[in-house]
């Protein structure tokens, strides 16, 4: 297996694979299943050979990626974005939270407001127990919208009402 670096900012010592996942959902299990958990697994939406979901892996024995999707794993390597789904400090990141507690108790860079900008430290960010921040510019950026009572959530929900859910 090929060692990549990453235009994302991802470590030098990160493998891209691709397995075929065809939802994210999927592909957060599949990471989350390993035993010993990676250092850093993120997955990268790419479309070759065919729309799917690639992962990139750190401090992870590498998986063979098939011959016929080694593009998507390069793809996901070479690309500008990653979405985050183990990263350091990840497993602290539980309950609610003040913005600066999550800064110190992970390697997330930054929490923004979705349309507000960068949120105050002392906001409080209710994780909802799933946090996927997204590697933009070779930052960690965690995106939040507000909630009830004052707090913040992540933007990104566990169980997303599916496009159109509502239409017949």
């Amino acid at each position: 297996m090929t060692l990549y670096r990453s235009a994302a900012g991802l470590p030098a010592t990160t493998v891209g694979m691709s397995l075929g996942h065809r939802e994210v959902g999927a592909a957060d299990h599949w990471i989350l299943s390993l035993d010993p958990p990676p250092a850093l697994a993120c997955t990268h939406l790419v479309t070759s050979p065919f729309p799917h979901v690639a992962i990139s892996l750190a401090g992870a024995s590498p998986v063979e990626t098939p011959a016929d999707l080694r593009v998507a794993a390069d793809e996901a390597m070479n690309g500008k974005f990653g979405r985050a789904v183990v990263f350091g400090g990840s497993s602290e990141l539980t309950g609610t939270l003040t913005v600066a507690e999550v800064l110190d108790r992970s390697v997330i860079d930054r929490v923004e407001v979705l349309g507000s900008g960068v949120a105050d430290p002392g906001l409080r960010l209710d994780t909802r127990d799933f946090v996927r921040p997204q590697f933009r510019g070779g930052e960690l950026v965690l995106v939040t919208m507000p909630a009830v009572g004052g707090t913040l959530v992540p933007f990104e929900t566990r169980d997303p009402t599916p496009c159109c859910a509502d239409h017949a």
